[in-house]
């Protein structure tokens, strides 16, 4: 009977501290990814960035989440490959612009249709008011993107 209690009680301390590590994280990501309540990149599809080269609004059809942060899919198709390997298609710095990311590490909204794919990752950017931050982040790419790593990882901790 000790043995059994014993079980028991590691048995939920054990629930207890998966679901506490993957509260922790649900909440970092809902904390500071650019997100509309829950929704990300403003509802486009992650993976037609991928797989069509350009920004495709998803429908709340085909949603799929990954630890509180939504997705929206054009198609099952899309969201069967997301599911896959989800951390593939997610954008960088939670979603946020690039570009400000990396010139002062501040959260900037974005344009969904305003993206970069480099290097295998989704980079979006702000692109408003005569003012497409892509342009500026392709005339110093690789010091942004080191910069905006830097800042991220700081925003993050």
């Amino acid at each position: 009977m000790k043995q059994l209690l014993f079980v028991v009680v590691v048995f939920f301390l054990s629930l207890t501290a998966t679901t506490t590590i993957w509260a922790q994280s649900n909440n970092t990501r809902v904390k500071h990814y650019h997100l509309d309540g829950q929704l990300a990149i403003k509802g486009y599809d992650p993976v037609a960035y991928f797989t069509q080269h350009k920004a495709v609004q998803g429908k709340a059809t085909w949603s799929a989440s990954v630890e509180g942060v939504t997705y929206y899919f054009s198609s099952a198709a899309n969201k069967a490959i997301f599911q896959k390997n989800p951390m593939q298609y997610e954008p960088q710095y939670g979603g946020w612009c690039a570009y400000a990311m990396g010139y002062n590490g501040k959260k900037v909204d974005i344009d969904p249709e305003t993206f970069k794919i480099l290097n295998g990752k989704l980079y979006l950017f702000y692109n408003a008011y005569f003012n497409n931050t892509l342009k500026s982040w392709n005339k110093d790419e690789a010091n942004l993107q080191k910069k905006a790593n830097a800042n991220w990882a700081k925003i993050i901790q």
